[in-house]
C-alpha cells in the first residue's frame, strides 16, 4: 500500500505524517483512534504530548511492519536522524518508553532499498524498523541531523547515494608542485613556473578558478574570465614563487569562499576580478626588489586607486546539486564601477590529462551535440550532458581544443595535435581562429561576452547532468533556491543558540572554506621516480633525492589541504586540525580524513607518517593521535556512539608510529626527544633540521613533550578500547612505562638534561655539549608549552583501568626505588567523575601563567603570541665559534629566509597551538576547580579560575575574525576599504598567522585548513575538552 502526503510543517506534523503512512497501512481503526487522540491533545494545548503519542505509535508500527512504504516529503520538512537505538532498546530507559525524559524525535531511517530523491517529487522508501533519538551537540539545542545536508550525508553513510562523488575538489595551483617537477635539482617552483600553466598539460592534477570534479578528477568544471586587456585569460589565481616573493611564496589575488555544505549539495564564492589590466609585471618586480624588512606588495597596493574607485567585477559562483549526478553553476558578475565595463565570461569543461602519460591511452572527447550544449563520454563516467545559458539571451559559442601541452610555445618543439591547452586564450585574447575547434576536444569553454553597465548584472548557468535534458534549464531557479536555503537550514542548525550574526557568519565562513580545501590529490612516488612511458627519463639521481625512501606511498584521494592556492598538498600535522574542525560538521568525512595518511600505501612500513610532499620523511608533530580521539569524541556526541572500529583500526597504526618515535627520535634511551623543527618553523636559536653549529645533541623540550602527548593519547584510547575488550589492558603497562620516563625527563631531567629551569619558571630546549656539560637555552616561546598538553582525564568508572594504572604505578615505583614525590605522574583527583594524569605539576603551571598571561610576554589582545614580547628590547643571543645567533620578537612577518621565509613563529598568534593550550586550560580547570586561581592578566588583582580564563582565551582568539564593538575586524589590520566597504567587510579571510601586536592577517590567506578551527572556538568558546 503507496500514500502520498503533502509537505507537513514543523516537527510535530512529520511525526504525524510518518506515523499516518505507517498506521493506515497496518489498520484503518488504529488509524482513527491515533489522530482522534493527537487532535485532541493539540487541541487542548499540550503538543509536546501529542507529539511523544504519535513517535510511540509510530515505533510499534514500524516494529510491527518494517517493509511497510510511505513516500517521502520534499526535503523543507526533515526527519531528526542521529543515533541508531534498535526497537528493543525503545522499550527501556534511558531512551524508552518508560523514560521520564520525552522522546525529543524519533522517526523512521529511509531503507537502503529506496528510491533516489529529486526535489520536488514524490518518492518511495521502506520504513525502517531502527530509529534515531536526537541528540544535542555543543550549546545548541538542535542537530544538523534535523536538516536535508544531514539526510544527505545518511545516505552517504548508508551507501545509498553518492552524494560526495562530485564537488569542489579542484585546486586553485597545480604549477610549482613537487609532483610536477622532473628536474635534476627539485626546483619545483622553476621547472612548472606560473607562465606555464596556461600552456602546459599537468601530469598529476589540475587547477582552476572556483573549480569542481568528480572525486578522481576525471572531468573538471571551471571559470575564465577576461576583462579585454589582460594578457591571458584568468583560468586560476596568480602569487609568486617563493624565491619571487620578499616573504617566500604569495597569492596576489582576493576571492572569498562564502558557502559550502559537506555533500556540496550547495556551494559558493566570490572572486574579486579588477577591470584594469591585471598588474603582473609590476607585482613580480615590487615584491622581487623589496627586502624581508618590510611587508609584501599586495594587489591592493597595486591597484589602490582602482579598488577604491570600485572597477571591478564581484564574480560570484554558485553550484548547486539536483541530485548526485547532476548540478547547476551559477556565475553571476556585477559591475562596481562607475562606468560600463566589458566582460567575457568562459565556463570551461575540460578532461585531465591522462593519455599522454599512458601509451594506447586515447584522449576522451567532448562534443557539440547542439546549440549551447556537449555530450561527454567516458569509461568511468558513462555519458554526460554540459548545457549554457546566458542572461544576455544569445546562444553562448562553443570553443573546444585539446588539454595538451603547447610543445612549440612551452619547449620549442613541434606539437602533437592541431590545438593544444592555450587555444581557447589564443583566440579570444590573440584573435587566433584556426586555435580552437568548434566541435570537439578535451577541452572545452562557452563564451559570453558582455558591456555591463555600473550596478548591472550578468548570469550564466551551466548544467552538467548524466541524462539529456529537453529544458536544461527550466528547474534551475528553483533548484538554486532550495539548495541555498537548505544550507541556512543546516548552519541554523550546526551554530551554538548563543553565537551572534556575525559569530555565525565567521563559522559558517570558516567551514565553508575548510570544505573549498578539500582537494583531489594524486602522487605515487616510484611512478613519479622512474617517469612515464613515451616521456624523456627523469635524471638519474632522483632515485637518490627526495622522497626516494618513500617508494610505497601511492595516494589518489580526496584530502583536506592547508591552503588550496599556497599549499595544495597534505601536511600531516595540519591535517590533524582541519580533521577536527571539519567533524564539526561531518565526523564521518574526519574519520576518512585521519585514515588517509594512515593507510599502507601512506604511513611508512617503519611507522613513520609523511609530513608533506617536499619531505616525507621530515618529522611532524605526531598529532593525528590526538586529532583521532578528538574525532572519536566529537562523533560520539554527534552520534550518541562512538566508532570503536574506527578508534581500533586509529590505535594500531598509532601504536606503529610511537614505536617509531621511541626508536628514531630519542638517541640516548633516556625519554629524552629531538625531532627537528616539527612545524614551527625558525622558532629555534638554530635550523633544527641541520646539526648543531656546537657540536653535541639538542635536547628539545616540544619533541619529548609531542611524544609525551602522544602516549597519553594512546592511553586515552586504551582505557577507552578496554571497556568493550579487555584484551587491551596489557597495553596500559607498556604505556605507562613509556610516559613515567619521558614525564620524568620533562620535568625532573634526566642524565645531564633538565628542561625545566626554576629560575625562569619555564621550560627550555638544552644542548647536549661535546665536553659533557649543558647549556640551557633561554628563550621564551610557545614550544615550552606543549608540556601542558599532555594530559589525559580517566573516568571514575573505569574501575579496571585505574585499578592497572595504580598497579603499573607502583611497580614503577619498586623498580626505580622512587617515592610517590619522585614519580612525576600523578593522579589528581577533581570532581570525582574522573582522575587526571598529567605532567606538568599546578606549581610548575601557575609559573607558567605568570608568564603566558602577562600582556608585557605572552597574552596579546588575540591570543597568546608564538614568542613572548620580552625579546623585544632583550632578544636572546647564543655565541659559539666567533657567531652570534640570535632569537628576537618578529610581531608580523619573518626577516630571514629560514624554511622559505614564507612563515613566522618568533612572535605571531598562530591558532593551532593556541587551540591546544585552550583544551589543556580546560582540561586543568576541571580537576583544579574554582579553588585554583590565577590573575588574569597576570599582575593584576582580577584573579580568576582555569576555566574562566579558557573562555577568556577562546573569546581573544575568536576576536581576531569577529567584528569588534567598533565594528572592525582585526584580520583586515588598518585598511580601511577592507574594513568598510559594504561589499569587502563581510568577507572574511582565514590567514595562516596573525601579528601579534594587532592581529592583521599573515601568510597563506586561505588557511582555513587550521584557522577553521575558529568555528570550534565560537561553538564551545574554552569548553574544549569534548568527552
Amino acid at each position: 500500500m503507496q500514500l502520498v502526503i503533502p509537505p507537513a510543517i514543523g516537527a510535530l506534523g512529520d511525526v504525524v505524517a510518518d506515523c499516518v503512512a505507517l498506521v493506515v497501512a497496518l489498520a484503518p481503526v488504529v488509524t482513527v483512534v491515533v489522530l482522534v487522540t493527537v487532535v485532541v491533545l493539540v487541541a487542548d494545548g499540550d503538543a509536546a504530548v501529542a507529539l511523544e503519542v504519535a513517535g510511540v505509535v509510530l515505533v510499534f508500527a514500524a516494529g510491527l511492519a518494517p517493509s511497510v512504504e510511505h513516500a517521502a516529503r520534499p526535503t523543507t520538512a526533515r526527519a531528526a536522524r542521529v543515533t541508531v537505538i534498535p526497537l528493543g532498546q525503545l522499550m527501556s530507559p534511558p531512551h524508552g518508553l518508560w523514560s521520564r525524559r520525552p522522546l525529543e524525535g524519533i522517526l523512521p531511517v529511509p531503507h537502503a532499498g529506496g528510491g533516489q530523491r529529486h526535489e520536488g517529487s514524490s518518492r518511495t522508501l521502506a520504513a525502517s524498523s531502527r530509529f534515531w533519538l536526537i541528540h544535542d551537540i555543543g550549546r545548541t539545542g538542535t542537530t544538523t541531523m534535523t536538516t536535508a545536508e544531514g539526510d544527505r550525508l545518511e545516505e552517504v553513510k548508508a551507501g545509498i547515494s553518492d552524494w560526495r562523488r562530485w564537488g569542489t575538489y579542484l585546486s586553485e595551483r597545480a604549477w610549482g608542485t613537487v609532483r610536477e617537477d622532473y628536474s635534476a635539482d627539485g626546483d619545483a617552483w622553476s621547472y612548472f613556473p606560473f607562465e606555464h600553466a596556461h600552456s602546459r598539460a599537468y601530469r598529476w592534477s589540475e587547477d582552476a578558478l572556483a573549480g569542481w570534479c568528480d572525486r578522481d578528477q576525471i572531468i573538471c568544471m571551471g571559470v575564465a574570465l577576461w576583462n579585454g586587456r589582460d594578457p591571458i585569460l584568468k583560468e586560476r589565481p596568480f602569487g609568486l614563487t617563493n624565491e619571487q616573493g620578499n616573504h617566500g611564496e604569495d597569492v596576489k589575488e582576493y576571492w572569498f569562499y562564502t558557502d559550502n555544505l559537506p555533500t556540496h549539495a550547495f556551494a559558493s564564492m566570490v572572486y574579486k576580478y579588477p577591470q584594469a589590466s591585471f598588474p603582473y609585471v609590476d607585482l613580480l618586480a615590487t615584491n622581487r626588489n623589496r627586502g624581508q624588512d618590510v611587508g609584501e606588495y599586495e594587489l591592493f597596493d597595486a591597484l589602490r586607486d582602482e579598488w577604491l574607485q570600485q572597477r571591478y567585477f564581484d564574480v560570484d559562483v554558485e553550484y548547486a546539486k539536483a541530485t548526485p549526478e547532476d548540478v547547476y553553476c551559477r556565475i553571476t558578475v556585477t559591475n562596481r564601477g562607475p562606468d560600463p565595463a566589458p566582460i567575457h565570461v568562459l565556463p570551461q569543461l575540460w578532461y585531465r590529462n591522462t593519455w599522454s602519460w599512458n601509451p594506447g591511452e586515447r584522449a576522451p572527447r567532448i562534443t557539440k551535440c547542439g546549440a549551447g550544449s556537449a555530450r561527454t563520454s567516458h569509461p568511468a563516467l558513462g555519458e554526460r550532458w554540459y548545457s549554457v545559458a546566458s542572461s544576455t539571451g544569445e546562444v553562448p559559442a562553443l570553443l573546444f581544443c585539446e588539454n595538451e601541452t603547447n610543445r612549440d610555445r612551452v619547449f620549442g618543439a613541434p606539437n602533437t595535435s592541431a590545438t593544444v591547452k592555450d587555444g581557447i586564450n589564443d583566440f579570444l585574447v590573440h584573435g587566433d581562429r584556426d586555435a580552437v575547434d568548434t566541435s570537439s576536444g578535451s577541452k572545452m569553454a562557452a563564451h559570453v561576452a558582455a558591456t555591463l553597465q555600473p550596478g548591472e548584472t550578468l548570469t550564466v548557468t551551466v548544467r552538467f547532468a548524466s541524462a539529456e535534458l529537453g529544458l536544461p534549464f527550466d528547474d534551475a531557479e528553483r533548484v538554486l533556491a532550495i539548495r541555498k536555503a537548505e544550507a541556512d537550514e543546516f548552519y541554523r542548525a550546526v551554530a551554538a543558540d548563543d553565537l551572534t550574526g556575525d559569530e555565525r557568519l565567521v563559522q559558517r565562513q570558516a567551514l565553508a572554506g575548510l570544505l573549498w580545501s578539500k582537494q583531489f590529490y594524486n602522487y605515487r612516488v616510484r611512478r613519479w621516480l622512474k617517469g612515464d612511458p613515451g616521456q624523456p627519463p627523469p635524471p638519474d639521481a632522483r632515485w637518490s633525492s627526495r622522497n626516494s625512501d618513500w617508494q610505497h606511498f601511492a595516494v589518489s584521494d580526496v584530502i583536506l589541504m592547508p591552503d588550496a592556492w599556497e599549499y595544495p598538498w597534505f601536511a600531516a600535522w595540519d591535517l590533524a586540525f582541519h580533521c577536527v574542525a571539519v567533524a564539526l560538521i561531518d565526523p564521518e568525512f574526519a574519520k576518512e580524513q585521519i585514515l588517509v595518511l594512515q593507510q599502507s600505501t601512506a604511513q611508512h612500513p617503519h611507522g613513520q607518517i609523511p609530513a608533506y610532499e617536499w619531505s616525507f620523511g621530515d618529522t611532524n608533530p605526531p598529532v593525528l593521535a590526538w586529532a583521532a580521539w578528538q574525532v572519536y569524541l566529537l562523533d560520539r556526541r554527534h552520534s550518541g556512539a562512538g566508532d570503536r572500529d574506527f578508534l581500533a583500526r586509529i590505535y594500531r597504526s598509532a601504536t606503529l608510529n610511537a614505536i617509531w618515535w621511541l626508536n628514531q627520535k630519542d638517541s640516548s634511551d633516556r625519554g629524552v626527544f629531538g625531532g627537528g623543527f616539527l612545524g614551527m618553523d625558525n622558532i629555534g636559536v638554530f635550523d633544527r633540521d641541520q646539526p648543531l653549529p656546537t657540536g653535541g645533541e639538542l635536547a628539545q623540550v616540544d619533541g619529548t613533550a609531542w611524544m609525551a602527548a602522544l602516549i597519553f593519547h594512546l592511553l586515552e584510547m586504551t582505557i577507552e578500547l578496554s571497556r568493550y575488550e579487555p584484551n587491551y589492558l596489557f597495553m596500559f603497562g607498556r604505556w605507562l612505562w613509556d610516559a613515567w620516563l619521558v614525564a620524568n625527563a620533562l620535568e625532573k631531567g634526566s642524565g645531564r638534561v633538565s628542561f625545566w629551569d626554576e629560575d625562569t619558571g619555564f621550560y627550555h630546549d638544552v644542548i647536549e655539549n661535546p665536553t659533557g656539560t649543558n647549556s640551557s637555552l633561554r628563550v621564551f616561546s610557545i614550544q615550552s608549552i606543549v608540556p601542558l598538553f599532555a594530559a589525559i582525564a580517566i573516568p571514575t568508572t573505569s574501575v579496571e583501568a585505574l585499578e592497572t594504572i595504580n598497579r603499573c604505578l607502583d611497580d614503577l615505583s619498586r623498580a626505580y626505588e622512587h617515592t610517590d614525590a619522585d614519580v612525576r605522574l600523578r593522579l589528581g583527583g577533581g570532581d570525582g567523575s574522573h582522575f587526571m594524569i598529567a605532567i606538568v605539576h599546578p606549581d610548575r603551571l601557575s609559573a607558567m601563567l605568570d608568564r603566558l598571561l602577562d600582556p608585557a610576554q605572552f597574552l596579546s589582545d588575540h591570543g597568546i603570541r608564538s614568542l613572548s614580547r620580552f625579546h623585544l628590547e632583550h632578544p636572546y643571543t647564543y655565541r659559539t665559534n666567533g657567531r652570534e645567533y640570535a632569537v628576537g620578537y618578529q610581531p608580523a612577518e619573518s626577516d630571514s629566509r629560514m624554511f622559505g621565509g614564507n612563515s613566522n613563529w618568533r612572535g605571531p598568534v598562530w591558532l593551532p597551538i593556541n587551540v591546544l593550550f585552550v583544551q589543556a586550560l580546560d582540561s586543568y580547570a576541571r580537576f583544579l576547580g574554582d579553588g585554583f586561581t590565577v590573575a588574569d592578566p597576570a599582575g593584576s588583582d582580577r584573579r580568576v579560575d582555569l576555566a574562566t580564563v579558557a573562555d577568556d582565551m577562546a573569546r581573544r582568539l575568536t576576536g581576531l575574525l569577529v567584528r569588534d564593538g567598533d565594528g572592525r575586524r582585526a584580520v583586515h589590520g588598518d585598511n580601511e576599504y577592507f574594513q568598510t566597504d559594504p561589499h569587502w567587510r563581510d568577507l572574511v579571510p582565514f590567514y595562516e598567522y596573525f601579528d601579534g601586536d594587532t592581529g592583521r592577517g599573515l601568510g597563506a590567506s586561505h588557511q582555513t585548513g587550521w584557522t577553521a578551527m575558529v568555528a570550534l572556538l565560537l561553538q564551545f568558546r574554552g569548553k574544549l575538552r569534548f568527552d
